[in-house]
């Protein structure tokens, strides 16, 4: 097996960022827990897709990305949005569809927009988020911007016409764009090998584009950054496309709405997972036996990731409720702004 701690992405990783990684993944883990709460509580509305048992590949991506970086998601997006440094606050504000929200209340799960934070939101249809992925890269290369774009996507988007155009166009036009596909082996209710027909893995097909591909595990984490970080120099410094697959394991359905969660496959496979297998207990682990973290460091951060989440709640319950006639703002730049363009054609319909 590699030691993928000598990989030169991995030299720099100093204490204090190998720690960050760590709270980003308990963060992660106790908003979605404390989002799933008041979800079942009646708080919460519409769609809450949880990525808990995957929090390792947002937290250890967005480690690796710089200034100039993008990031872009799809349905299972909070924790990207978390990582990419969206407060908690408006974060469970938009999921309490209040006005305090980050999208205003107006969207859900399936928003997050951050351009502060180069984070372009979660797009709650599979694969919409691809070609967006190849725009943004696309104006990166036109404006001789040594940045890369990093677009999340589940296994079943690898099916979607849209993503094999963007793969095209990405590997014709040479974008600085890696399609990184988190596969956890399921949709909602599909296993990936009923759904798809490849060969070795879905990253696999990015042969046909002449991309760069490959495919690893999210337990290790030092190989995550090692591959990742690859990826990210090839896209800044070659503006070459990279497809990373990496298999994971949520441990909770689909949306919170997958009744059928334990049909498809086995409580007790979820439960090894969770159990022998976390990618946050190993990375925990790690840390404790490196000699950088104690067990109450680690319970401190703990405390206080529960500690944020309670209070990003009280904000949300603070915020007031969307108005009827703000449903047509925020549409259309144009029509807001009062600009020349929204007085020709219509722009609603």
């Amino acid at each position: 097996m590699d030691d993928y701690r000598e990989h030169p992405t991995n030299r720099d990783f100093t204490a204090e960022a190998k720690i960050d990684v760590l709270r980003q993944m308990i963060r992660i883990r106790r908003f979605e827990q404390t989002a799933l709460k008041y979800y079942n509580g009646g708080y919460i509305g519409g769609w809450l897709n949880l990525s808990i048992g995957q929090e390792s590949i947002a937290a250890g991506v967005r480690s690796l990305m710089s200034g100039h970086d993008h990031s872009i998601s799809g349905s299972r997006g909070i924790g990207h949005a978390i990582a990419a440094g969206v407060e908690m606050g408006p974060c469970m504000a938009e999921l309490f569809g209040r006005t305090n929200g980050c999208s205003k209340g107006k969207a859900g799960m399936f928003s997050f927009y951050a351009p502060s934070r180069h984070h372009w939101g979660g797009h709650g249809l599979a694969a919409a988020q691809t070609p967006l992925a190849a725009g943004l890269a696309f104006a990166l290369k036109q404006r001789e911007i040594p940045g890369a774009v990093v677009c999340f996507m589940g296994d079943g988007a690898c099916n979607q016409g849209v993503y094999h155009e963007s793969l095209n166009l990405a590997g014709l036009f040479d974008l600085p764009v890696i399609y990184l596909i988190e596969n956890n082996g399921f949709g909602m209710g599909t296993s990936v090998e009923r759904a798809s027909r490849f060969t070795g893995c879905l990253a696999r097909r990015a042969e046909t584009y002449d991309i760069a591909w490959d495919k690893l595990g999210d337990e290790d984490h030092f190989e995550v950054r090692a591959k990742v970080g690859t990826a990210l120099e090839r896209a800044r410094r070659e503006c070459r496309p990279t497809v990373i697959e990496i298999t994971t394991c949520r441990y909770y359905g689909a949306s919170v709405a997958d009744a059928n969660n334990y049909k498809y496959r086995s409580k007790e496979e979820v439960d090894d997972r969770r159990e022998n297998h976390d990618p946050l207990k190993r990375w925990r682990r790690h840390l404790v036996d490196e000699g950088l973290l104690d067990q109450a460091s680690v319970e401190k951060f703990d405390e206080e990731a529960k500690a944020e989440a309670t209070a990003a709640v009280e904000f949300a319950k603070n915020g007031p409720r969307p108005e009827v006639p703000s449903i047509i703002e925020d549409v259309y730049w144009e029509s807001d702004h009062d600009t020349p363009a929204s007085k020709t054609g219509r722009h609603f319909f």
